[in-house]
């Protein structure tokens, strides 16, 4: 974890871990990276670079994921995680702040997905991290309506909470949570 704040994280879900007897790597010293930063879609991970996620990093996780595809995705750094700027919903659908990326990030995501656009005010409330548990189901602040219309135009259940404290640490639903089992119609989504 690059940020000092973040720092003994780690220790926390190590131990966790083993307690659940769910296996686990660490990275090297000098590799920075944050569950923020990765979103998973079946056999393509998608890692956003930052000042909290390095290109070494995510150049190690393919290394040691050679059957996932892992697409680099840089993006403006004033954004916290990736997951604040783009967020996967479903295999075909995706919210997206383009102002965010690079006209080539966005092009390559938009060939893969429908893109659900957010506002700037959204963006502020992080309209992007939302929490998708799967079978078109939402998890999404009440505060950002064009999202939640945008969503339930397309059939999604949006199921509205109020976690607006959370989002004056700089998180939302996404942000606090860990997906540990992935299956075809369920969560498609790595976790911070």
């Amino acid at each position: 974890l690059s940020a000092d704040i973040r720092q003994g994280e780690e220790n926390v879900l190590q131990e966790w871990l083993a307690k659940e007897q769910i296996s686990w790597a660490a990275f090297n010293e000098g590799y920075q990276i944050e569950g923020g930063d990765i979103l998973v879609d079946q056999n393509t991970i998608y890692a956003g670079i930052s000042h909290r996620t390095t290109f070494s990093a995510v150049q190690e996780l393919k290394r040691r994921l050679p059957s996932y595809e892992v697409i680099p995705v840089p993006f403006e750094e004033t954004f916290l995680h990736l997951d604040c700027v783009f967020n996967i919903l479903s295999p075909t659908e995706a919210l997206v702040y383009p102002k965010a990326l690079g006209e080539r990030e966005y092009g390559v995501l938009k060939k893969r997905y429908e893109m659900i656009e957010i506002t700037d005010d959204e963006q502020f409330q992080l309209g992007t991290n939302v929490l998708s548990i799967g079978n078109k189901t939402v998890i999404s602040l009440p505060v950002n309506r064009h999202v939640n219309q945008e969503l339930r135009k397309r059939g999604y259940t949006v199921i509205e909470i109020d976690l607006s404290e959370i989002i004056k640490s700089g998180g939302s639903f996404r942000c606090c949570t860990l997906p540990i089992e992935r299956t075809s119609t369920g969560c498609h989504q790595g976790g911070a």
